[in-house]
């Protein structure tokens, strides 16, 4: 089976994890402050903050910058649901706004909240599937509207918008370092970064159950800690970062090259001058989603969507409709499907591939009794 993703694992990061057994304190050990240092410096910002998910990462951030019971957060629903979690835990209300054909924060959708009394207080751009949004037109709105800017980069390490990484145009980020994503601890954890000295401050001391000393706690507080071990294998993660980036994207330059064209296939955008992206996932779209993956599956090749359930329809969020029309981003969720991209996958993997990808379309597998069935049997199983 060819699997969707491949976590990488080496020699060097499995001696810095014992070496920080040995040798560091487990929690708050001195790989946690170095990997802070570098990732920040990598990013382009004056801090980050290590924790234990992007999750946590979302709910310090939001809880830093004083969101209130009853303040309004824009974001896409084309999202997974941790980013809404953060602000929605602490009382913010989740607005959602429309994507575009590049499966990011529709600044048409953004216009109609521009041209409103609508109340936003926090923006939440989500670079998905590590495509860079367009940081110029959210930030504009953003000062139209008086509103902070929180980038959910949880998928686009090492991404850049105008020569710029993202992480570092709103008032804070987060990232996820979970197995699946460009850079991984090898387990669970996540970074704040930002330029806000009391965002970085609040963070650090909600992170850790609100001490001042050891034994003094002025805030009530939580406990979502990176550990050292995971921070030492994030460490040596981080300088292989751009390399692993740079197959990404050749890998995804040769499925547009050979799947371009093919069926009513549409596919993910390329990197240009102003939007480098990192492939997180190569997320495709046909109406024969469901059939295809089944395909793919019965020819043992790895797939998944991200995401058949967009988060305005998400059970937990019903209490959250405010009537924006979203007629994109659902039929996003029916056609979207995420084919295998990772920095090791090999040539002859990826042309295997493709290759099932085309018999499917030019012998209108879909069209078979037996592809609709087992593409029935298969789209019950994302739910």
């Amino acid at each position: 089976m060819i699997p969707l993703t491949v976590p990488t694992f080496t020699k060097d990061m499995e001696k810095a994890a014992v070496n920080a057994l040995h040798s560091e304190m487990l929690v708050g050990g001195e790989s946690v402050f170095r990997f802070e240092e570098e990732f920040a410096k990598y990013i382009g910002t004056d801090y980050a903050v290590a924790v234990n998910s992007g999750s946590s990462a979302l709910l310090l951030t939001f809880y830093s910058l004083g969101v209130k019971p009853g303040d309004k957060v824009i974001t896409p629903s084309a999202t997974f649901i941790a980013t809404i979690s953060g602000s929605s835990i602490l009382g913010g209300v989740p607005i959602f706004c429309e994507i575009g054909n590049d499966y990011l924060m529709s600044l048409e959708s953004l216009k109609k909240f521009a041209n409103s009394n609508y109340p936003v207080k926090y923006i939440i751009p989500v670079h998905l599937y590590g495509h860079p949004c367009n940081m110029d037109g959210i930030k504009e709105f953003a000062q139209h509207k008086g509103a902070a800017i929180v980038e959910d980069a949880a998928q686009a390490h090492g991404a850049t918008y105008k020569a710029r990484k993202v992480g570092c145009f709103g008032e804070a980020a987060v990232f996820s370092f979970y197995p699946t994503k460009n850079m991984t601890v090898c387990g669970d954890g996540g970074m704040i970064t930002t330029n806000s000295n009391k965002v970085y401050e609040s963070a650090k001391k909600m992170r850790d159950v609100g001490r001042v000393t050891k034994y003094t706690h002025d805030r009530i507080a939580y406990t979502l800690r990176l550990n050292s071990v995971n921070a030492a294998i994030g460490r040596v993660q981080l300088k292989h970062l751009d390399e692993w980036n740079e197959k990404r994207r050749t890998l995804a330059k040769r499925y547009y090259t050979e799947l371009y064209g093919v069926g009513d296939l549409i596919l993910p955008p390329e990197s240009d001058a102003n939007c480098i992206p990192v492939y997180h996932m190569y997320a495709i779209r046909t109406k024969q989603r469901n059939s295809l993956g089944a395909w793919l599956s019965i020819n043992n090749i790895s797939t998944s969507v991200h995401y058949p359930i967009p988060v305005h329809k998400q059970p937990a969020c019903q209490v959250y409709q405010n009537g924006i029309d979203l007629s994109f981003t659902n039929q996003w969720s029916d056609t979207v499907l995420s084919i295998p991209i990772y920095p090791t996958l090999e040539h002859k993997n990826q042309e295997y591939v493709i290759e099932m990808i085309e018999q499917f379309y030019d012998d209108k597998l879909y069209e078979s009794e037996r592809m609709k069935e087992a593409g029935l049997a298969w789209g019950k199983k994302l739910v």
